[in-house]
């Protein structure tokens, strides 16, 4: 019996190595695609490697025949940036993320590809009064051009939709884990900063395992039937993630001020959860902060 054989975009980048190791465990056959190939050894098994940079020329050359899966999972930006990652081309920015997304969903769903996931962002919500929860049936109104860019894509994915092809979209909140071999985690900063003694502004987020998107992922790639789901597990301060380090490594410096949680936009996840996926919560969170420390 052959292997289900899925392609993920952007699969050796933060989030996408997440998706590609949980697909490798699951027995899947993956194809990763990107500007470049990954170092040897970056995942735990072999993966197939094709070029790719964002644009729809390129959407072509993707090797869809005989795949059953895409996830998209790629997205040009400006490094350290998502909204305001388009820098000074926005009109690039568009071309690369929207429409080589796009030329991409017609390229798998020509090719005979069964199910496309979009990775998408909670930004397409956009502004909210403080404390609003985010539901998927809520509209949304997105207020950076990164979220609208996210925004078009889902909806271009969903009126490809046929009896043949599905779309679904990921609406993923910040997203926290060890990163790849050599590469810093996206909290190294703020924990260097702390262990230093230098002053930490106060902040409170959404935040989200990377281990429970693609958890995420392969749960609607086998059983989803909606078209947007929620992804996002806790409500998180600074103040809480460095209560952490500070108990753990013996820091003498005081932790920050606490940020006002209740004013964070939260997201409902009862639609995933109802698919039967349920993420790590508090404990994961100390688990990998324990990690994250130990490689530090």
């Amino acid at each position: 019996m052959s292997k289900t054989r899925t392609i993920v975009t952007g699969g050796s980048g933060y989030v996408g190595r997440f998706i590609v190791e949980d697909l490798l465990s699951a027995g899947h056959a993956v194809t990763v695609t990107g500007r470049r190939p990954p170092p040897t050894g970056f995942f735990s098994a072999p993966v197939d490697f094709h070029p790719l940079t964002l644009g729809a020329e390129g959407a072509a050359d993707v090797p869809f025949a005989g795949a059953d899966f895409l996830v998209h999972a790629a997205f040009d930006h400006v490094a350290g940036k998502y909204r305001g990652g388009e820098g000074d081309d926005p009109d690039g920015f568009r071309r690369r993320n929207l429409d080589g997304s796009i030329a991409l969903f017609e390229a798998a769903r020509a090719a005979g590809v069964r199910r496309a996931v979009f990775l998408s962002s909670r930004a397409v919500y956009g502004l909210r009064p403080p404390g609003t929860w985010l539901d998927e049936v809520d509209e949304a109104r997105p207020d950076t051009l990164y979220g609208r860019v996210k925004l078009e894509a889902e909806e271009a994915l969903a009126a490809l939709g046929s009896e043949g092809f599905q779309g679904i979209s990921l609406r993923v909140t910040g997203v926290y884990g060890p990163s790849g071999s050599g590469r810093p985690h996206k909290w190294s900063g703020l924990f260097a900063d702390y262990l230093a003694g230098r002053a930490i502004t106060p902040r409170a987020g959404t935040e989200v395992h990377g281990r429970d998107v693609a958890a995420a992922v392969r749960l609607v790639l086998s059983l989803g039937t909606g078209t947007t789901y929620n992804v996002s597990d806790l409500l998180v301060d600074r103040r809480d993630i460095l209560a952490a380090v500070k108990r753990i490594s013996g820091s003498p410096f005081p932790l920050p001020p606490a940020a006002d949680k209740q004013a964070v936009n939260a997201m409902h996840t009862d639609r995933l959860r109802a698919l039967g996926w349920q993420p790590g919560g508090e404990q994961l969170l100390e688990k990998t902060i324990e990690q994250l420390l130990s490689r530090s």
